[in-house]
């Protein structure tokens, strides 16, 4: 009986780092296998990038679901909305959908750690999946990033106007000036991440960001929107030739808190 081949699989989180090693490696790898853990509380943005990739490339993204939605494991973990100290969505709805599409296969997983980058990202703990950093072997950096999408006329997701990751739109890293945009550019969305905070059975509180509730955030939307607008002046002057986008995440990515970056790269 011949041995099984290894499997060859990149996942896709909607950003710029995992965008741009598909369109490094789609040529180099014909058998690698495109994935997107689907958590159904993306962004509009996320999904056309998404299609765009797929048009551009010539290739199918399979989309993962976790075996129950969010609001399931919202009620199992007792309403406690996730948080940096608790990633059960993380867990939940990208860790155990991936490593139930790899199931007990030989796997190369092909993660877009860029060379400037000090991290690692989410490596499975199962031993038949091996992590491979293509960038960081070959020396790329965000530069070299950003010239792969412009060259392969995917450029970048609409969402980095206003916000610096991917991930879904209630995600608990992103900063004040974001959930003030996601206000503004998804009133919708921003309706139902404040229902989540709002609507708990035993009458608990809890809030996306530490301190206050996303109404109290909001209602102090002209001094966040000032203080990033201050913030962004300064950090075009350190580089004027640098894009919007570069410079936004620049200035959203000042403090030591980071993403896991199995849903932000």
């Amino acid at each position: 009986m011949s041995k099984k081949q290894v499997r060859h699989i990149l996942g896709l989180s909607g950003g710029k780092d995992s965008t741009a090693l598909a369109v490094l490696l789609h040529k180099e790898i014909p058998s690698l296998e495109y994935f997107f853990c689907d958590t159904h509380k993306e962004l509009p943005e996320t999904y056309e990038y998404l299609k765009r990739i797929e048009a551009r490339l010539g290739i199918k993204i399979k989309y993962l679901e976790a075996r129950r939605g969010f609001d399931h494991w919202l009620d199992v973990y007792g309403g406690v909305l996730p948080s940096p100290k608790m990633r059960w969505c993380t867990k939940q709805m990208k860790i155990i959908p991936l490593e139930d599409f790899v199931g007990d296969d030989e796997a190369i997983s092909y993660i877009g750690i860029r060379a400037d980058e000090n991290r690692e990202g989410y490596i499975s703990t199962k031993p038949n999946i091996k992590p491979v950093f293509p960038f960081k072997e070959r020396g790329l950096v965000k530069a070299d990033i950003i010239r792969l999408l412009e060259e392969s006329g995917i450029g970048l997701p609409d969402y980095y106007r206003w916000r610096s990751r991917s991930g879904c739109f209630f995600c608990f890293f992103q900063r004040k000036y974001e959930w003030v945009m996601l206000a503004q550019e998804h009133p919708d969305l921003f309706a139902e991440a404040v229902k989540y905070e709002q609507e708990h059975k035993d009458g608990r509180n809890y809030t996306w960001t530490e301190g206050e509730t996303l109404l109290e955030l909001l209602a102090r939307k002209n001094e966040i929107i000032a203080q990033h607008e201050k913030a962004m002046a300064r950090e075009k002057k350190t580089a004027p030739n640098r894009l919007l986008a570069e410079v936004l995440a620049a200035v959203l990515d000042e403090d030591d808190e980071l993403p896991c970056l199995i849903c932000h790269l």
